[in-house]
């Protein structure tokens, strides 16, 4: 039986990343995974591959729509959507080769299979043919991530009732493609799909998009995407999906009636589970919450010796960058240093165009908790990189403590949030305050001067705006 320091179940990004630091450390390291590829559902089903087809929709939408604005005259946009798709293989299949390369440079041993707890220190691999294997080791970390949601009463078929999985390899876009769900699977999803010219209806339980990031934003980027095409029925509970001759119906309440709504497939996104299924947690004795998550302490040990958890299978936002973060200092502080995350500085981000990133907390929440901050804002319609771009729409958001102007949160609507969100993650995590984000020099002219301003105007200081 081989022996190991560390062995990981699962290889997203919470568990290659943690082999990696493992093996940096010193640590004799084995990874397990169950499917044909490394990288888990992020980088083969999801984060990767939703953004290539983001990627390209929004070339062709932009094609389409924009490009006579700037000059660019196309006789006729046409759809190869087989290329596309086929582009958006090609980009996870070089990241899944680049993982393996990485297990091997850095000397990490990958086992295929389902990887079994059999007791503390011993896991079964079973391969997909083949007798199975048994290895050992004196930490298990578990980093099994996690699935759809999968309710009886639109419950996947594959074909017209479809996960996020089956939303990214549709051979033709749906005449009528219905969202239920208004997070971020089903934000980007319908925008690919609505860029490529479907018929987009989200229908969403809550009076509002998005529940998590700061509400004025959220209700922004509703109206951007409405402007583009999407249409929102709030406050709709769905009661149920059928299917009859390939046609779906979904049945739902909104406001007291009952309305039905037809589609050519149906994307249910209404959250994700953790998923532990088969790694014999339960077998050991690993506790578990109400939600069917993995308990950990706040250094990833459950309650059985010797075995960890990190990722979506704990407690957190369900998140890559959290896993990773997650992997990182727990085998960290299995070598016994001090591994640590600052969950009070992860960025969550919607990846439509324009693009939703928050951090922290925004101002929905401090008022609702009696917080005093003060709030400064900035808009792109002001900022000169932004105009010159003809990419206008959105806004920086930042809310700070009114007696000591530390940053508490932001939130940030535009085509880059996602990279530009990473400045004021920074600043917060040194515990800056929104005079030090201010008066830091920005070069000219970037979008990242809104971020500037937008600091700036929590004291009311912005320069390329009013100040109220």
């Amino acid at each position: 039986m081989d022996k190991f320091d560390v062995i990981i179940i699962g290889s997203g990004p919470g568990g290659y990343v943690a082999a990696i630091r493992s093996a940096q450390l010193g640590l004799k390291t084995a990874i397990i995974e169950k499917d044909s590829e490394l990288g888990g559902t992020c980088l083969n089903v999801g984060c990767i591959p939703s953004k290539a087809l983001l990627a390209s929709s929004d070339h062709f939408a932009f094609a389409k729509n924009e490009a006579a604005k700037h000059g660019i005259v196309l006789a006729k946009v046409g759809l190869d959507l087989a290329t596309m798709l086929g582009r958006k293989d090609k980009v996870v299949e070089t990241l899944t080769g680049g993982i393996r390369a990485l297990m091997k440079g850095n000397k990490i041993t990958t086992f295929n299979g389902l990887g079994t707890i059999t007791e503390p220190g011993k896991v079964r691999v079973q391969p997909g043919e083949g007798k199975p294997l048994k290895v050992a080791a004196d930490h298990i970390v578990i980093a099994t991530g996690s699935v759809p949601i999968n309710l009886p009463s639109m419950s996947f078929d594959g074909q017209t009732i479809v996960s996020s999985t089956e939303a990214l390899c549709f051979n033709k876009p749906p005449e009528k493609f219905l969202v239920i769900g208004a997070g971020a699977i089903g934000l980007e999803l319908g925008s690919v799909w609505s860029r490529l010219g479907s018929e987009v209806t989200v229908l969403e339980f809550l009076p509002r998009i998005a529940v998590g990031f700061d509400l004025e934003v959220s209700n922004l980027l509703q109206r951007a995407l409405t402007a583009q095409g999407i249409k929102f029925h709030l406050e709709t509970k769905v009661g149920s999906v059928k299917v009859t001759n390939g046609r779906a119906i979904a049945t739902a309440n909104k406001g007291g009636e009952e309305v039905n709504f037809e589609a050519d497939k149906v994307l249910v996104s209404v959250g994700r589970r953790a998923f532990a299924e088969g790694v014999g947690a339960d077998k050991i004795g690993v506790a578990l919450d109400e939600r069917g998550r993995i308990k950990v302490d706040d250094h990833f040990r459950t309650n059985v010796e010797g075995v960890y958890a990190i990722g979506d299978v704990i407690r957190g936002p369900m998140l890559a960058h959290k896993a990773e973060e997650e992997g990182i200092a727990c085998v960290e502080l299995i070598a016994g240093k001090a591994g640590h995350v600052n969950y009070d500085v992860i960025p969550s981000i919607i990846y439509t165009n324009p693009e939703l990133a928050g951090v922290g907390i925004t101002e929905d929440f401090a008022k609702e908790k009696g917080l005093e901050v003060r709030v400064g804002k900035f808009p792109f319609r002001a900022n000169g990189r932004a105009l010159a771009n003809a990419d206008v729409e959105g806004v920086v958001k930042v809310i700070a403590d009114a007696k000591t102007d530390r940053i508490l949160g932001a939130s940030i609507l535009s085509h880059a949030a996602s990279e530009l969100i990473a400045e004021i993650v920074a600043v917060m995590e040194f515990g800056g305050s929104s005079e030090d984000l201010g008066r830091t020099v920005h070069a000219h002219p970037t979008l990242s001067e809104a971020v500037k301003e937008a600091a700036l105007a929590v004291e009311k200081h912005a320069i390329h705006i009013g100040n109220q």
